[in-house]
């Protein structure tokens, strides 16, 4: 694995590796040029979003419906649920799931450090319920559910990170359509 360093915006640090990266970047663009296989006759998605940052988590929404219907599935076919944080999306995820009505759901929040309680303890709740919430129901679920480890409320974070949601929304569409692909596979 090749690890570069460099700097983030505002000198935060960076790790990544590029051969992950790379397996990452093969995995979408064969689960885009895969995608026209899956029969999504009858495909709903549910998308959950958290009210806060709404200008950030609306992004992650929007890139996500867009890419979707770059995908095969049509805009109404994602039903969008808000709940006020994110610490409301499992229990929206497992009521949904109960439904039997959904072939996936999405979650899609913003946790930041408000500097009153640990919001690592907030993220890694809902992650944790949100995995349950899929195993539990075999319902696949997507988290766009993001933390980062500082966000200041000013235009260099505000703009980064609403183009964060953008690239994740995307990621997730990816995501969602391979999965359930797969899944059909598995079923079939």
């Amino acid at each position: 694995m090749f690890l570069r360093k460099g700097p983030l915006p505002h000198g935060a640090p960076w790790v990544f590796v590029d051969k992950l990266l790379s397996t990452r970047n093969t995995m979408v663009q064969t689960a885009h040029s895969s995608s026209a296989a899956t029969d999504t006759s009858g495909t709903r998605i549910a998308f959950i979003q958290s009210s806060w940052h709404t200008d950030i988590v609306n992004q992650g929404r929007d890139a996500f419906t867009a890419e979707m219907q770059k995908l095969g599935i049509a805009a109404d076919a994602i039903d969008v649920f808000k709940v006020p944080g994110a610490f409301e999306i499992p229990l929206h995820a497992q009521k949904l799931a109960a439904t039997g009505r959904y072939s996936a759901i999405v979650a899609c929040g913003f946790v930041v450090n408000g500097g009153i309680y640990r919001h690592d303890f907030v993220a890694d709740a809902v992650i944790s319920g949100l995995m349950k919430v899929q195993l539990d129901s075999g319902v696949p679920v997507f988290s766009v559910v993001l933390t980062p480890l500082h966000f200041h409320e000013h235009d260099d974070h505000q703009h980064f990170f609403a183009n964060h949601f953008v690239t994740k929304g995307k990621e997730a569409a990816h995501a969602c359509v391979q999965t359930l692909q797969s899944l059909q596979t598995i079923a079939a």
